[in-house]
Order: structure tokens, then C-alpha cells, then sequence
């Protein structure tokens, strides 16, 4: 007899008491999501923590936020900022409501959480303020006395004292263009390419840094290095990037504030005092590479006895933009180090490394020559039938005025003093093969070079694992796609544009949420996109963008992200925060798309780009992301309780679906338009169906694929839909068919043939949008999680506050496993199959709850400890193994 919920959770409960107690307490205690931040600008600043709890139907009752300036008094519950008192509640995402907070103070925030036996704990963290508005900078925008067609980066250096002894320190740069930031000889910080990419002209980035330990009393030096980035764009290629209205010379601000311990203050800062030269980078591209003169080079630059008595002074500049913000996100950083697995040698001067796998990132070389040796090293995906370094695939968009700029090849001049080094410092690439050619002969090992993978540094939070290796490499090519492309944005490819195409950031959005905790980077991504939008409502389909991307096809299927990201973000972590930042964004937008549609349809868009043969209707596609638009605008208004937009925008979701339906769908056959993948699947993925029809367009589907010899045949519009509307409506198995086929076309073909990372299209040898590294087919990744783990957002209770577990037991894999690290914690959907059937293991993370939904197999009964269930069962916090035989 099935257990009754009522009978089980008293079993459940019975079970729980037999458990080891342990004492809860709360875990990961992050502001503004990250770990103890500093330079935050955000006066109403949010908290999040975990409550770790193994017991079972862990839940957190009540919980408290108090902060303060003094960590002792914050023990002692003195001088306090706020507190929020006792609040019986299972949040653990709140936002502060205290007193306003000052500029560049530290807080200590404490939480105290009540478990559900009314048990006490608690965990201390600090954040700090930045500067939260232009006016308390102190410095000076400043660059060199050059032009736009400078080639040579600029030094800049200042020398100060600080005459009593230090207790802190703190640096503030901002910078239009890319910066490396110098004390007293060493470089501050590990990141790269700060500050991230913006429309300069409308919002810049400033960098905060605890630089305490890099003063000393008496003398100090500061150096800056100034590099072009998008802001001062010297390369030329289709995409207009030299013609940005912003374009100058790189500019920065620094304020570093100096506290001594005697409680007095100094703020050093940028302005006429600090002196300029040219620097050995001669040339430096962030789309094409970067060229370095090392007999150009001042040793001791950044130093306090450095003689610049030859150097210029500087030309002060107006701030590049009025809107000068914290750039609080994860950096990019130089993440992983990857040795070269192969070396060839045609001859002294030419040698070819294989990284074994594609990237993005920088290599570093080390090698001794002659003074005046120039080294070249060309960074290409692909190899030619000589076997040398092939650029065809990826250079097709530049458009050099003459050889000095060649694509992704670097240049480095030796200046003959022994062993010398080189990394670019403002360009990255993407490869996996580096050419090194010489002017002269050198001496080269496979140890002379090493790349770096270059990345946002987000930190992973989903982990599958699974019977198939095709599955698991496949998930991990995906992954090196995803960061491969993120840059403080998300781009389409890191080697032939660079470019932050909205289509490719929400086509992967879900996967790059299931496997990163990359929330800090989506925000600053949907600032830009306010930053970039027309009064009208129009978007641009590459954001940032220097002004390419106000065309006629920057539609919905591609500028949706506007509502899209927003809606995942919230989903995934129950945080409205961003959904309402750009409510009003999503509501000119769909006010405009509604403006130029006839009855409910619009041809708006680009379509499914890349298919594999077949094609599929535009005003159709468009459509449907109309509709998803104008969905996601009458579901936030309906969560921030606008009764009258909720009336309008569900009303003209409605509008759009019927139109949809009244003229692409074929109710007694159940097909829309075609027939083909795209175009069934579309319609499945985002609920444009009519509930009664939903299972016959379903089985078309399926029959569709089978017809296509159980392969795809979609674009990118398709990529993002047929695996889910397959397993999301009883075709699991054809799904994971699809998933991992190994022959054209298919996912698992680029893999079979090689591939470390998901490519622009699906025949490897077409003659066009052949990059080896893209990530607009890159949905499978989030798929995985989804359609075989089974692990699912639950829109009611956002943020896996409740977690919809729908595992897939699917022919062809004897075991898979998912983790996915939530708001509240590890979420584990884990199955294999045995002699009797099949186990399924299932970890809740405490303060969440699962609705668990397990498949019937035909002759067999599903058990839980012992006790027969029912296949939809209601599950508190807790490790459960279910069993089935």
C-alpha cells in the first residue's frame, strides 16, 4: 500500500530523531554576492547567506542582521547601523534598511539564524563602501599629450610620501581604456582587463584595492599603464569599432586614501604632479594583439629612484561620462596556467606549439636571442595541410590598412640581455596553436611557452557526471565555450569578434547560470543594455556597441535578452532586484515591437541562424519571443503588483499567442507552419501550445526527428528549444538521442572529431561562421540539468526556495549525476541503474523543499527507505534514496 503524506512525513519524522544532530550555522556570507567586497556603491546593498543544516527538514525560523562599524561592538551589540531585529522568516537574501551608509567606511554585518529547534548561530563578515557618487573623487581624469593614432601605451608615474605609519589603504582607479596599476614596483591585484567593457560615454568603471600592505612609510611610487581596449579601438574590421562616438586617447582617475593609525587621512591623487612616457608596448589591440619593444624598456619605471627627469608631463581631461560606478563583479583573471602538450620545429625560425585544447586567454614566451630579434606569434584554432597556423576561419571580419597590424600575432622585439619573458598585458585571444617565427634562429622547448585561460572568475557551482565520456566531455567543452566567452559580458566568440551579441548571451544563459554563479556578471551585462537602448525602445544586437547593431533584424529572437536575463536571473536566485532595475527597459521594449507588429505578429528579428537545412518562418520566430517578451513583462508586473500593466501585458501575451496559433497552427494535425524542428519545438518550449494539443505536437516532434535520422536540424532558435520540448513532453529518450549523437549533425560530432569547446556550425567544413569556439548552440550545457538530472527552477518559489525534481532515467546511460549549487545550497539528483531497476538519490539542501516527480516503469514500484511512495511526493531538506524494483 502507498505511504500517505500525512503517515509519511510521521515516518519521516521518526526517521529524522535516529539522525546525528549537528548544530546549525550559517555558511557562504556574501554582500552584493561576493566574499567581503570592498568599493561597494550600492546604498541598499544585499546579504545572502546558507544555513548549513544536515538534518533532516532543516529550516531556518528566524533569522537577524545587525551591522556596525566596530567588530567588537557588533559582539557586544554596541553602536549598531542596523538592526533588523528578530524576523521570522526563512530568507536568507535581504536587503539592507538601515541608516545610509557612509562612503569608504567598512561594516561588519553579523547574521543570527534560529534553526527549526529555535537553536541560535551566527557568522560575521565585512563590506565597504566606495565612493557612491562622482562627487567624492579627488583626482583628475589624466592622459599623455598623444592622439587617437599614438601607437606607443603610456607610463604614467607619481612619487609621495607617507610620513607617519600606516593602518590601511585603499586605491581607486577608474580608466577609459585598460589599465595596470603599479606601487612601489609591483602590480596590484591579479586582475585582467580592468575595467570591463562599457559604453564609455554614458558609464565608467572604477576598481577599488586594498593596498595596505603594498606602502611603506616614507616614499612610495605609483605607476599606471594605460592600454586602448574598446575605448580607443586602432584596429579596423566591419564592426566599426574605430568610429565609436567615445573614441580618444586611454584616460584614468586615482584617488588612493591612505589612513594612519593616529586616525588621520591622505588622499593621493591623479593631476598635474604626475609625469608620462611612452612605454615599450608599441602597439596594443584588444582585437587583434599586442606588440612590445623590450629595448623600449625603463627598468624601474614604477619605483621610487627612478630618474624620469626626461619624461613629459601629463594634459588633464574631462570625465569621460558623468555616471563613473563600482565595477562590483568578478574579475577577469588568468585562471588556469595549461602547459603545451606537442611542439614542432619546421626549421631555427619557425616552431609550432599545441596547447592540446581551445581557448581564450594569452600565451607566455620565454627565450633568449639576439638584441633586435623579432618574434611573431600567430594564435590560430586551426592548422593548415602543411601543418602550420591557420587564420582563415577567424580573420575574415578584420580589415588591416597595412601588415603592421597582422590578426591575433603578436610581436615581440628581444633587447638580447639573457633570458627574456613576454605577455601581453591588453589583448587576449582565441586558439589552441601558436606559430613562433623569428627574424633570426632561435632555441625553443615545448617548456619556452605557456597559455593562460583568461575569464570572468566566476565560480562554478553545477558538476555532472555520467556513464557516457561523450556526455561528460561534451558538458566540458561546453564550459570552456561559456568562459571562453565572458569577458565582464557575454560574447559570441573570443578570437574573430569579441562581440556581446545579445542572441548568444540568453541562448546559453541557463547554462551558464547552472553551472556558474555568474549573477554579478549578468547585471553589469543588462546596465550596459540600459545604457545602449533608444528612446524608443530599440536595442542594438551586439551590446556594447560602438554604434554597429541598430539595423532592421536586431528583433526579438536577439534583443529579448532585455526581459529574458532579467527573468533567469530571478528564477535562479530569487533576487527581483534586476527584473525590476529594468522593468521599464522590457516595457519600452515591448511597447515598440507592439508598435511595428500588424494583429499581433511581427517579422522582427533574425531567425534561426545556422540551421542545418531546413528553414523556418521569421514572422513565426519573431513571434513567438514577442510573446515570450510580453509574458515575462505581465509576470514581473504581476510580482511588483502593477495591477494595470499585469492587465495590459497578459492581455497582449494572449494577443500574441492567438495569433500565433490562428496562423501557424494546424490543430487537427498538430503541426506549426512546416513541420519542421524549430518550428514544433518552438512552439512546445515556450508555451505557445494549446494545453489540449500539446502531446500530439510533442509526438510530431519526435516523429520529426526520427524522420531526420534521429539528428537535429535547427539553428541556433531551435538549438535552445528541442532538446527541452522533447523531455519536457515525453521524449526524454529521443532528447538524449539527439544530446549525444555522434555523427552529423549533432553536438557530439565536433566532440568525436576533436572539439574542446562548441563550435559556430554544425558542418565542420562549411565555408562560412566557422569559428571553433562559439556559444550560441551552447543551451545543451543547461539541458544536461534539466532534462536528465531533472533539476528545475519552480517559478512560484524562485531561487530553488522550492526545487522541481524531474529526473530522466533515459536509455543509453547506466548512471548520471547532477549538482547544482543554489542559493541554499547543494542540490544533488543522482541515478543508476542496478540488477533490480534503478536508484535514485536526491540531496535538498537545507531552508528548501523539493516537489520530486519520479518516471513509472512498467511492472515496477517506487520505495523510500523501505516504504512503497507514490511517484509525486512533496520533500523536505535532507539526503533521501529512492529505490526502484
Amino acid at each position: 500500500m502507498i505511504l500517505s503524506i500525512r503517515k509519511f512525513y510521521i515516518f519521516l519524522l521518526l526517521f529524522t530523531l535516529q539522525q546525528t544532530v549537528f548544530a546549525a550555522k550559517p555558511v557562504q556570507l556574501k554582500c552584493e554576492y561576493l566574499v567581503r567586497p570592498i568599493g561597494l556603491d550600492n546604498p541598499k546593498p544585499r546579504f545572502t547567506w546558507m544555513m548549513l543544516d544536515e538534518t533532516k527538514g532543516a529550516i531556518q525560523n528566524a533569522y537577524r542582521i545587525i551591522i556596525g562599524t566596530d567588530s567588537i561592538q557588533l559582539a557586544n551589540k554596541q553602536g549598531i547601523q542596523w538592526d533588523s531585529g528578530k524576523i521570522l522568516s526563512s530568507n536568507s537574501l535581504v536587503t539592507y534598511a538601515g541608516k545610509a551608509l557612509t562612503p569608504f567606511t567598512k561594516y561588519y554585518w553579523r547574521v543570527e539564524i534560529w534553526d527549526k529547534s529555535n537553536k541560535i548561530s551566527s557568522a560575521t563578515s565585512t563590506f565597504e563602501m566606495g565612493m557612491m557618487a562622482i562627487e567624492n573623487w579627488k583626482g583628475t581624469w589624466i592622459s599623455d599629450r598623444n592622439d587617437i593614432n599614438t601607437l606607443p601605451a603610456p607610463y604614467f608615474r607619481k612619487v609621495f610620501a607617507a610620513e607617519k605609519k600606516i593602518k590601511s589603504a585603499r586605491a581607486y582607479i577608474a580608466a577609459a581604456g585598460l589599465y595596470e596599476l603599479y606601487l612601489n614596483g609591483k602590480k596590484v591585484g591579479n586582475h585582467r582587463l580592468d575595467p570591463m567593457y562599457t559604453r564609455f560615454d554614458r558609464r565608467n568603471l572604477y576598481v577599488s584595492y586594498d593596498v595596505t600592505s603594498s606602502l611603506r612609510e616614507g616614499k612610495n611610487a605609483i605607476g599606471v599603464l594605460l592600454g586602448n581596449g574598446w575605448y580607443n579601438h586602432q584596429s579596423l574590421a566591419v564592426w566599426n569599432f574605430d568610429k565609436a562616438p567615445w573614441r580618444a586617447r586611454p584616460t584614468f582617475c586615482l584617488d588612493l586614501r591612505i589612513t594612519y593609525t593616529d586616525g588621520s587621512t591622505d588622499v593621493i591623487i591623479s593631476g598635474n604632479d604626475w609625469k608620462t612616457s611612452l612605454s615599450p608596448i608599441i602597439s596594443n589591440s584588444i582585437y587583434t594583439a599586442e606588440h612590445y619593444d623590450a629595448r623600449l624598456e625603463q627598468k624601474g619605471w614604477n619605483t621610487v629612484d627612478f630618474d624620469d627627469s626626461k619624461w613629459r608631463g601629463i594634459t588633464l581631461r574631462a570625465a569621460p561620462s558623468r555616471n563613473i560606478v563600482s565595477q562590483a563583479m568578478h574579475p577577469i583573471r588568468d585562471v588556469e596556467e595549461i602547459s603545451v602538450k606537442t611542439i614542432r620545429k619546421f626549421n631555427d625560425t619557425t616552431y609550432l606549439f599545441d596547447l592540446g585544447r581551445n581557448i581564450a586567454g594569452v600565451t607566455k614566451i620565454k627565450i633568449s636571442g639576439e638584441r633586435g630579434t623579432v618574434i611573431r606569434l600567430k594564435h590560430a584554432e586551426r592548422l593548415d595541410s602543411s601543418g602550420h597556423a591557420d587564420l582563415s576561419n577567424i580573420d575574415v571580419y578584420h580589415r588591416p590598412k597595412d601588415k603592421s597590424d597582422p590578426f591575433q600575432t603578436d610581436i615581440f622585439i628581444l633587447n638580447g640581455e639573457g633570458e627574456e619573458q613576454f605577455m601581453p598585458l591588453f589583448n587576449y585571444k582565441g586558439f589552441q596553436y601558436i606559430e613562433v617565427t623569428s627574424s633570426k634562429p632561435i632555441q625553443l622547448t615545448e617548456k619556452s611557452l605557456v597559455g593562460y585561460f583568461m575569464h570572468s572568475d566566476v565560480p562554478a557551482v553545477g558538476k555532472l557526471s555520467s556513464s557516457n565520456p561523450l556526455i561528460d566531455k561534451l558538458w566540458w567543452a561546453t564550459n570552456n565555450s561559456y568562459l571562453s566567452n565572458l569577458y565582464g559580458f557575454p560574447t559570441d566568440c573570443p578570437q574573430r569578434e569579441k562581440n556581446g551579441w545579445t542572441g548568444d548571451g540568453h541562448f546559453a544563459v541557463e547554462t551558464g547560470l547552472y553551472n556558474f554563479d555568474g549573477i554579478t556578471v549578468y547585471e553589469k551585462w543588462m546596465a550596459d543594455h540600459r545604457d545602449e537602448q533608444q528612446p524608443n525602445g530599440v536595442l542594438p544586437d551586439i551590446i556594447p556597441t560602438g554604434g554597429w547593431g541598430y539595423g532592421t533584424a536586431n528583433g526579438t529572437d536577439w534583443t529579448s535578452t532585455i526581459a529574458i536575463i532579467p527573468w533567469n536571473i530571478y528564477t535562479f536566485y530569487g533576487d527581483s532586484k534586476l527584473l525590476a532595475d529594468n522593468y521599464q527597459n522590457i516595457k519600452q521594449y515591448v511597447n515598440y515591437v507592439n508598435g511595428i507588429s500588424k494583429d499581433g505578429l511581427t517579422t522582427f528579428g533574425r531567425g534561426d541562424w545556422v540551421p542545418v537545412k531546413s528553414t523556418s518562418d521569421l514572422e513565426y520566430t519573431s513571434s513567438v519571443y514577442f510573446y515570450v517578451d510580453a509574458d515575462i513583462l505581465a509576470k514581473a508586473a504581476k510580482i511588483f503588483n502593477n495591477k494595470n500593466d499585469y492587465l495590459i501585458y497578459n492581455a497582449l501575451a494572449e494577443k500574441i499567442k492567438k495569433a500565433i496559433n490562428t496562423k501557424y497552427f494546424n490543430a487537427k494535425t498538430g503541426i506549426y507552419g512546416k513541420g519542421v524542428q524549430t518550428e514544433l519545438s518552438m512552439a512546445l518550449q515556450w508555451n505557445i501550445v494549446p494545453e489540449l494539443s500539446i502531446q500530439l505536437v510533442a509526438d510530431n516532434l519526435a516523429k520529426r526527428v526520427i524522420a531526420d535520422g534521429m539528428h537535429i536540424d535547427v539553428g541556433v532558435l531551435g538549438a535552445k528549444a528541442v532538446l527541452n520540448a522533447l523531455s519536457d513532453n515525453g521524449h526524454s529518450d529521443i532528447a538524449y538521442k539527439l544530446a549525444a549523437q555522434d555523427t552529423y549533425p549533432g553536438w557530439g560530432w565536433w566532440i568525436v572529431n576533436g572539439a574542446t569547446t562548441l563550435h559556430e556550425n554544425w558542418d565542420m567544413d562549411a565555408k562560412r561562421d566557422i569559428s571553433d569556439n562559439h556559444m550560441m548552440f551552447g543551451e545543451i550545457g543547461g539541458w544536461f540539468f534539466k532534462g536528465i538530472g531533472g533539476i528545475k527552477v519552480d517559478e512560484e518559489q524562485p531561487g530553488f526556495k522550492n526545487i522541481l525534481l524531474k529526473p530522466h532515467f533515459v536509455e543509453g546511460l547506466s548512471h548520471f549525476e547532477a549538482s547544482h549549487d543554489g542559493p541554499f545550497g547543494k542540490i544533488i539528483s543522482s541515478w543508476k541503474r542496478t540488477d533490480k531497476g534503478i536508484k535514485y538519490s536526491v540531496k535538498i539542501p537545507a531552508n528548501s523543499t523539493a516537489s520530486v516527480e519520479i518516471p513509472s516503469i512498467a511492472g515496477k514500484k517506487l520505495f523510500l527507505y523501505g516504504k512503497e511512495m507514490a511517484n509525486k511526493i512533496q520533500l523536505l531538506a535532507g539526503n533521501y534514496e529512492f529505490e526502484i524494483r
